[in-house]
């Protein structure tokens, strides 16, 4: 039996269903963390967390903490200041307080739920996360849950989950209109 403490960065519930519930098929020790000042509107982050809350404890049985600033205006002029695209930026942001946090609290690994996404791209987390990592002296859970994503897929929509339609940015948000030519 693993006694592995694992700090897990948690997008939102839906994409932690398969991950969490695998590394609890681990027996891993699991706390979650909430960290997305990405969000966008405020009514979105609002309802994405409050779905997480009721997901985590009711369901998940995970003990979390909610990093609950929401800095839309510096995300936004980070992601569009800097010399990567937005989303490599988003990722950064989001590994880097993770691994300063895990590290804060005592944990010697960090992993994140953006991994269980067939919609993300799973090289710049990983990336991300290594550089996160070696930035901050902690390791980096490094999996790919994808493969969980159908079974989560299924599940959350079974259980009436609020399923998000985008990422979560301003930009993701625009990008999902024009791509369905929605007025």
């Amino acid at each position: 039996m693993d006694s592995r403490k694992i700090f897990v960065h948690i997008c939102c519930a839906p994409c932690a269903v398969y991950p969490v519930n695998m590394m609890q098929e681990e027996a891993l020790s699991l706390t979650g963390f909430f960290y997305n000042p990405n969000i966008h509107p405020l009514k979105e982050f609002k309802k994405r967390k409050e779905t997480l809350r009721e997901w985590a404890a009711k369901t998940a049985k995970v003990k979390m903490i909610w990093d609950e600033s929401y800095p839309l205006e510096e995300w936004l002029l980070r992601a569009i200041t800097t010399d990567k695209n937005r989303c490599q930026e988003c990722y950064l942001d989001r590994m880097i307080v993770t691994a300063q946090k895990a590290k804060e609290l005592g944990f010697e690994e960090f992993t994140t739920t953006l991994l269980a996404s067939t919609h993300q791209k799973h090289e710049w987390i990983r990336e991300a996360g290594e550089k996160a990592a070696k930035q901050v002296g902690i390791k980096f859970y490094n999996q790919d849950w994808r493969d969980g994503w159908p079974w989560a897929d299924q599940t959350t929509r079974e259980s009436g989950m609020y399923r998000q339609g985008y990422c979560g940015c301003v930009l993701s948000e625009r990008d999902r209109y024009q791509k369905k030519k929605i007025d």
